[in-house]
């Protein structure tokens, strides 16, 4: 993703370390500078709110359940392998991907009935 226009920080580099940010895991110099990047850029401003408000959803829907270690080495995995493919022009839909990590792990169920 890319709004085109020319920042300090590219917007790719952004989004690649969103989670990051949104997680507090990333020195507060880094963190100042997507937060300068938010202030220019409408983009990933927008993609932030929607993975903020996600992740918020998330929390309050599964708070209380803890992830299994193996199911969270997959999805760590996973998710390394989808910014690859990313980088790359490679897209497979969501529910796809959550299907995938989920299988033999009894979340496919608790997914769906989120939606």
């Amino acid at each position: 993703m890319s709004c085109g226009d020319p920042h300090d920080t590219e917007c790719g580099e952004v989004l690649d370390h969103l989670y990051e940010f949104l997680d507090n895991e990333m020195a507060e110099g880094d963190c100042a500078k997507l937060r300068v990047h938010f202030e220019e850029c409408s983009p990933c401003l927008e993609k932030y709110g929607l993975e903020q408000a996600i992740k918020a959803l998330i929390k309050r829907s599964c708070g209380c359940d803890d992830t299994p270690a193996d199911l969270r080495g997959k999805v760590l995995a996973r998710i390394d392998s989808i910014r690859a493919g990313q980088r790359s022009g490679e897209m497979r839909p969501v529910a796809e991907v959550a299907a995938d990590e989920t299988a033999g792990h009894g979340a496919q169920s608790t997914l769906a009935a989120s939606e």
